[in-house]
């Protein structure tokens, strides 16, 4: 999957399909007619509320595949200054490590195998660390192809 453009809507579209679920009974989880789930299906970004509405009823998790697209293309900042600067509390929760899925473990370590990016660039860009980085190499060393 190609993290940076997410089409949404027809992604949703797949998965319904894939799940075999019928239109009414989706209009009455979503609580909307046929067309607006049909306009739903064309949207290339849909308000959180649908979201996670649509990640309920298909069983499955849609904001992650925009927290996969920040770890890949918005990874924190590496100034040095803010390494100096204390962490600003905030009120919003914080969460203690980052979602790696098998597919951007895949993705990482295809760079590294073809050469793209070194294994001290993929730390320093995605910031993960050493020892995280080197047990995704040797476990899936043997199974590049699953990932």
């Amino acid at each position: 999957m190609n993290f940076k453009e997410i089409p949404i809507g027809p992604l949703i579209e797949k998965e319904v399909a894939a799940r075999g679920i019928e239109l009414p009974r989706i209009c009455n989880f979503m609580k909307c007619t046929e067309q607006e789930i049909k306009e739903m299906y064309k949207v290339t970004s849909i308000e959180a509320e649908n979201l996670l509405k649509w990640s309920k009823l298909l069983e499955y998790d849609f904001f992650r595949l925009y927290s996969q697209h920040l770890l890949l293309y918005a990874p924190a900042a590496t100034d040095k200054s803010t390494k100096k600067k204390k962490h600003k509390k905030t009120i919003l929760p914080e969460f203690r490590k980052n979602i790696y899925t098998k597919e951007v473990i895949g993705f990482i370590l295809a760079q590294i195998e073809s050469g793209e990016m070194s294994k001290s660039e993929v730390m320093e860009r995605y910031k993960i660390p050493k020892t995280t980085l080197y047990k995704w190499i040797s476990k899936y060393k043997d199974e590049k192809k699953e990932i």
